[in-house]
C-alpha cells in the first residue's frame, strides 16, 4: 500500500508526511477506498457469453453474399468485387453490468449482437439465460435482461462531473478471468473522430483494459458507473495504456430508449459540417475559428426549413457555444425528435437567431417490428451519403446502409447501398415517411420501389 502513497505523493509532488497531512489520511485509509469500491461493485459485474456471433453477420457497403460476385453493378459500384462477410467466432466472450435490481444489463453492442443464445454468469458462478433488449450500433450500448430479483446493481454517475486526472476503477472478464480489477485515471474527456463508433464521446483511460473487458463498468470512487468499457489502441492486442469508455451520460439516455421502446430515435437537423480552422476562419473575416461551417443544407431537413443556408456558421445551439462539430452532432442527436433547438448564426459576419424543429435521423436493426423482420439498417440520404454513393443532390429517399444475410431484405435481393423511393406506392423522402409507410402495411406484403446507381426497379418481399 506504500506504493500507493508513493504514487500519489509524485503525482501531487508533494512528500509523503506532507501528503499524509494534506488529505488527513493513512496509506492504509486510501487503500479502503479502492477496496470498498472493488467489494461493493465486483457482484454487479457479469460475465457474458455469446453463442452463435458471425451466423447472422451484416452486410455492408463493402460486404455481400456470394450470389453478388457476379454482379458487374456491384464490382463498379464499390470499385471491388463483393466479398462473403467472413464469419466470426461461433462463441465470443464480454462483460456487463446490472444498471437495476431486476436484470438489466448494460454492455457493448458489439459483445451481443448477433448472438443466437446469451449467458450472464454471476459473481457467484450461477449461469443465467439473457435476451437482447435492444442495441444501438452507433454508440455501441446494448442492453440485456436476465430474469430474477435483487441482483446487485451499480447506479449510474453523472460523466459531466469527471474531470482529467481522477482515478477510476475498470472491473470486467479479460481473458475469461471474472471480476478483474484494475485502477487508472481519467486521460482525457470527449475524445472523436477515432472511428469505433458512429457517435463518440469517450472517456480516454489509462486503467488497464483487455480482451474481454469490452461491455464492463468504468466506476468513479463513489462506486458509480462513470462510463462502459468499449474499446483500446493496441499494436498487439494487448493493454498499452489508452483505453475509451462510452460515457453513462450517453449509455443512460440509450438505455432508457432501448428499455422504453426497443429502439433508439435521434435528432436530425439535416446539415453537412465541416470544422473552422485558422485559414477558413481568415477567408470568412473571423476573429477566431469558432463555431461549425454549414458546408451542405439536406433539401426539405429542419435545417433547411428553417432557413439554414450554405456558408452560415453556427456558434451556439440551446445558449450553448459550439467547440467541436463532434460534440454538436452527439448533443443534437440526444435531443427527442420533435424538440424545437435554437441557433445563433453568423452569416456574413452578421448574427442571426434560427429556430427549428428536429426530426428523426435513424433506426436499427436491433429493433423490434417491420425493420426488424426486413433485417436491414436505413439512414437519410445525406449529402454525405449521396456523394459517397453516387446519387445527384435532388434524388430523395433512405439509403440501405446494413442488411442481414438470409433476412427477408437479402432474399428478395436487396443490398447496402440501395435508395428506396417508396413502400407500398407511398413516396418516402424522408425516415418518418418510412416508418409510416411500414406502419400501414397490411397482410405483411411489402413493394419496395428502389435504385442502385442507375437503375430503379421493384421488389416484393413478404414478411412471415
Amino acid at each position: 500500500m506504500r506504493y500507493l502513497l508513493i504514487l500519489l505523493s509524485c503525482i501531487f509532488s508533494l512528500p509523503l508526511i506532507s501528503l499524509e497531512k494534506e488529505c488527513g489520511c493513512t496509506p492504509q485509509q486510501i487503500s479502503k477506498v479502492f477496496t470498498s469500491v472493488a467489494k461493493k461493485a465486483t457482484p454487479a459485474v457479469v460475465y457474458i457469453r455469446a453463442e452463435g456471433i458471425g451466423d447472422e453477420q451484416e452486410l455492408t457497403s463493402n460486404q455481400s453474399q456470394q450470389d453478388s460476385l457476379s454482379d458487374d453493378f456491384f464490382n463498379r459500384f464499390f470499385g471491388s468485387p463483393m466479398r462473403k462477410a467472413p464469419k466470426a467466432p461461433s462463441v465470443s466472450q464480454g462483460s456487463g453490468f446490472f444498471v437495476t435490481s431486476d436484470g438489466y444489463v448494460l454492455t457493448n453492442a458489439h459483445v451481443v449482437k448477433g448472438a443466437s443464445k446469451l449467458t450472464v454468469v454471476l459473481h457467484d458462478g450461477r449461469e443465467l439465460p439473457a435476451e437482447i433488449v435492444g442495441f444501438d450500433s452507433s454508440t455501441d450500448v446494448a442492453v440485456i435482461k436476465t430474469e430474477g430479483k435483487n441482483f446487485p446493481f451499480l447506479p449510474l454517475g453523472d460523466s459531466e462531473l469527471m474531470d482529467v486526472g481522477e482515478w477510476v476503477i475498470a472491473i470486467g472478464s479479460p481473458f475469461q478471468l471474472q471480476a478483474t480489477v484494475t485502477v487508472g485515471v481519467v486521460s482525457a474527456l470527449g475524445r472523436q473522430n477515432l472511428r469505433i463508433t458512429d457517435f463518440e464521446d469517450f472517456i480516454q483511460t489509462d486503467a488497464a483494459i483487455n480482451p474481454g473487458n469490452s461491455g464492463g463498468p468504468l466506476i468513479n470512487l463513489e462506486g458509480q458507473a462513470i462510463g462502459i468499457n468499449t474499446a483500446i489502441v493496441s499494436k498487439g492486442g494487448g493493454y498499452m495504456g489508452i483505453g475509451f469508455a462510452v460515457p453513462s451520460n450517453m449509455a443512460k439516455h440509450i438505455m432508457k430508449q432501448l428499455i422504453d421502446n426497443g429502439t433508439v430515435t435521434r435528432g436530425y437537423l439535416g446539415v453537412a459540417l465541416q470544422p473552422l480552422d485558422q485559414d477558413m476562419a481568415d477567408a470568412f473575416d473571423l476573429e477566431r475559428p469558432e463555431g461549425a461551417l454549414v458546408a451542405e443544407v439536406v433539401k426539405g431537413s429542419p435545417a433547411d426549413k428553417a432557413g439554414l443556408k450554405q456558408g452560415d456558421i453556427i456558434v451556439e445551439y440551446n445558449k450553448t457555444q459550439v467547440k467541436s462539430i463532434g460534440s454538436f452532432r452527439n448533443d443534437i442527436s440526444m435531443i427527442k425528435p420533435g424538440t424545437k433547438i435554437s441557433l445563433k448564426v453568423n452569416r456574413n459576419g452578421k448574427l442571426i437567431n434560427i429556430t427549428a424543429t428536429l426530426i428523426e435521423h435513424s433506426t436499427d436493426i436491433g429493433s423490434g417490428g417491420f425493420i426488424k423482420k426486413l433485417g436491414m439498417e436505413v439512414e437519410p440520404l445525406s449529402p454525405d451519403l449521396a456523394k459517397k454513393l453516387g446519387y445527384t443532390q435532388g434524388e430523395e429517399g433512405v439509403v440501405i446502409t446494413k442488411i442481414k444475410p438470409g433476412s427477408a431484405a437479402a432474399m428478395a435481393g436487396m443490398r447496402p447501398g440501395f435508395l428506396i423511393m417508396a413502400i407500398n406506392h407511398k413516396k418516402v423522402t424522408s425516415l418518418d415517411e418510412f416508418n409510416k409507410a411500414l406502419e400501414e402495411t397490411k397482410n405483411n406484403r411489402l413493394l419496395i420501389l428502389a435504385k442502385q446507381g442507375n437503375v430503379t426497379r421493384f421488389y416484393s418481399i413478404k414478411l412471415k
